[in-house]
């Protein structure tokens, strides 16, 4: 009778809860723009205001270093569990404009989606995840276990805060079980269990030869720092895509039996998505599969380089100086600070005696691997099977949420995904969408999922605490 309930208020509701999300959705918090900080707080305030309405008495605002963080925590219930939900009301800016069909912070409702700057990025799930705890408070007067709710404005510039905050406030955000809203769970159709998601290490490269650029008449005097920088950049792999630092992969968890049959079975068509993408063929290490490399394998990407003349016609100069930005993607048990310190090792031994080079480190992030064995997978397992169209199939994650490896070493808790996105939502670019059946769907997943997990045998040993 629960679930009924619970499943026929969200019905009744989602005209409004529509509208809500359309006015969220114009809020224009990107934290990547300081002329925005306003809006960002503004995001943050709609937010908390949500949460009230929702039924959680405790909501605020909590100031960080940079853009603040929304806290909310329902009525301690002694002996049952403590589920804290992230989710992040930050998003990426919306250029290049002319490419979006409509103005990126005027949403409108297409075939069933939503076309806005945030709408699976993740303003929809910050929704979805306060409307299925809504249902149980305006059906049952009660959630079925202790919920907080982690809602940060600053995921889309790394998260910079987030780590101090966490380690600040571990009493406030003890939990027994983390609810990631930052992605999804496939669809009615085909229900997805998220395992795994890649960690981040990101450097920049500079490169100096001289004083001043110089004529190319100077050539076979003078050494180019462009030359330079493609020396080193040819160094970090192979031919075959082999990375060729020393140590890299010391701390890699080699793929078992079990976890490449996982892969296996994914949804994901590797040849697919390479026609999708006008790719001639897949590139990477020869030993394992293009879905294996890119979900369960470390990288070491080149995301831009640049240095001399560019602009039309010829400039008959020698650079004396040259740029790149180099990230890796990581897997578990790697650290992001070993793995950059790695690659600078390896920049500054390769480096021609005739130049001098220098290495930023910049974003980092854990990986973060989910135990198959943990209570909260057979839980989604069991809710998954129920609510969708057959039994979920296991997915694992090429990117990065860093807010996983955060709170798993700053309070040693396992994180399920639970959020309505799909990866060809346009995240990032324009014409961003989500649809709308996934928003509702999601709110009833994870509503239910927090009335499981009440009768499932998880730790409920989480004691109360307040800022």
């Amino acid at each position: 009778m629960t679930e009924a309930s619970i499943k026929e208020y969200l019905d009744a509701g989602q005209g409004g809860f529509v509208a809500e999300f359309l006015e969220f959705l114009r809020i224009p918090s990107i934290s990547t723009a300081p002329e925005r900080t306003a809006d960002v707080r503004k995001a943050a305030e709609w937010t908390v205001d949500r949460m009230h309405k929702a039924g959680f008495g405790e909501a605020r605002l909590l100031e960080t270093g940079g853009h603040p963080v929304v806290y909310g925590a329902s009525p301690h219930q002694a002996g049952k569990p403590t589920v804290l939900i992230y989710c992040h009301y930050d998003v990426q800016p919306p250029e290049p404009l002319e490419l979006w069909e409509t103005p990126p912070f005027e949403p409108r409702i297409d075939g069933g989606c939503v076309f806005a700057r945030g709408a699976s990025d993740t303003k929809g799930n910050v929704l979805v995840a306060i409307l299925a705890c809504e249902a149980w408070l305006k059906t049952q007067g009660a959630l079925p276990v202790n919920v907080k709710l982690l809602f940060e404005g600053e995921e889309e510039v790394g998260s910079p805060s987030l780590a101090t905050f966490i380690e600040q406030n571990r009493d406030l955000l003890a939990c027994d079980l983390v609810i990631s809203a930052d992605g999804g769970v496939g669809t009615p159709a085909q229900p997805l269990i998220s395992m795994s998601t890649r960690g981040l290490a990101g450097l920049q490269v500079r490169v100096q030869t001289a004083a001043t650029d110089l004529h190319s008449g100077n050539g076979g005097l003078a050494p180019n720092a462009l030359h330079a920088l493609v020396v080193i950049l040819a160094s970090l792999r192979d031919e075959t895509g082999r990375i060729l630092v020393e140590g890299f992969y010391d701390d890699v968890l080699p793929l078992t039996p079990e976890m490449r049959t996982l892969i296996a079975g994914m949804p994901l068509d590797a040849d697919a998505f390479l026609r999708q993408n006008a790719i001639k063929a897949s590139f990477g290490e020869p030993d394992y599969s293009p879905v294996e490399r890119s979900v369960a394998r470390p990288t070491l990407e080149l995301n831009g380089m640049w240095g001399g003349y560019q602009g039309t016609g010829t400039k008959t100069v020698i650079p004396r100086e040259a740029y790149a930005k180099i990230t890796c993607r990581l897997v578990a048990r790697q650290r992001p600070e070993t793995v950059m310190a790695q690659v600078k090792r390896h920049i500054e031994a390769v480096c021609p005696d005739y130049a001098d080079v220098s290495v930023q480190l910049q974003d980092g992030a854990f990986p973060y691997l989910l135990p198959s064995d943990h209570p909260g997978v057979a839980v989604l397992q069991r809710v998954l099977t129920r609510l969708g169209a057959q039994p979920p199939a296991a997915r694992m994650g090429g990117g990065t949420v860093p807010v996983m490896g955060m709170l798993k070493a700053a309070l040693d808790v396992e994180t399920v995904t639970i959020g309505g996105s799909q990866g060809d939502e346009r995240l990032h670019a324009p014409n961003e969408f989500y649809r709308l059946a996934n928003f509702r769907w999601a709110q009833e997943v994870m509503a239910v999922y927090l009335g499981e997990l009440a009768v499932s045998g998880l730790a409920g040993t989480t004691a109360v605490s307040t800022p």
